[in-house]
């Protein structure tokens, strides 16, 4: 992120047009729609996801989440979704990421990191020549249940600000931020872009008071 530059904000768990619509009136640059996953918030059923996607205007990007490990199947997905970017919320095992590429021309990958330890950075570094961007979060692949994000739970910054540092792709920071974190995160990571699901919501539905806040602290920070 360069010096004076507002990181982009991503406003994930989208679960209807009108919180889209609320969203981007505050000024998101991204809104995350989560397709089925072994665990955590906001997924809605594909229908819906290709209703909102449909009326999110050009200027901003809607992601689609999967946990699908299968390129066929994400395939699938997203043109049955027709959204704009594919958020890789777990790893390839079927297929690469480039053959992704090949079969969605014009279709941006951007490939979740859930940050554990050191070991991150190196699976960092070797993704990212392969996809437009990476997403840094805080779930954990090894649990019993996969928990691929939506956790609400903050991980170590300094390894973000390292992954950061040694990619040349855009990197988002997700995991546990809200209004009275994001600026500490984005002074220390420096991060294209900043992507929130709980920390905006109450009870479940985005709450218009706490996306004000958040908004208000990109800009502070």
């Amino acid at each position: 992120m360069k010096a004076g530059t507002r990181p982009r904000v991503k406003i994930c768990c989208i679960s209807s047009v009108q919180e889209a619509r609320l969203a981007i009136e505050y000024g998101a640059a991204a809104v995350g729609l989560v397709s089925k996953m072994p665990s955590g918030p906001g997924v809605i059923p594909d229908e819906l996801i290709a209703r909102v996607a449909g009326c999110v205007p050009p200027a901003v990007s809607s992601f689609l989440l999967t946990c699908e490990q299968n390129v066929s199947e994400i395939v699938r997905q997203q043109r049955g979704a027709g959204v704009s970017t594919i958020q890789l919320c777990d790893r390839l095992e079927i297929g690469s990421h480039e053959g992704l590429r090949r079969a969605l021309p014009g279709v941006a990958i951007v490939q979740v990191v859930h940050v554990a330890g050191s070991e991150s950075v190196a699976e960092a570094i070797a993704v990212a020549p392969f996809v437009n961007g990476i997403l840094l979060d805080s779930g954990n692949q090894q649990s019993a249940i996969k928990e691929l994000g939506g956790t609400g739970r903050t991980h170590d910054w300094n390894i973000s600000r390292r992954i950061r540092e040694a990619v040349s792709v855009p990197v988002f920071l997700a995991g546990g931020l809200n209004a009275a974190n994001v600026a500490a995160a984005i002074r220390q990571v420096k991060p294209f872009g900043v992507d929130v699901c709980s920390g905006v919501r109450t009870g479940g539905k985005l709450d218009e008071e706490k996306l004000a806040a958040f908004f208000r602290s990109v800009e502070n920070a």
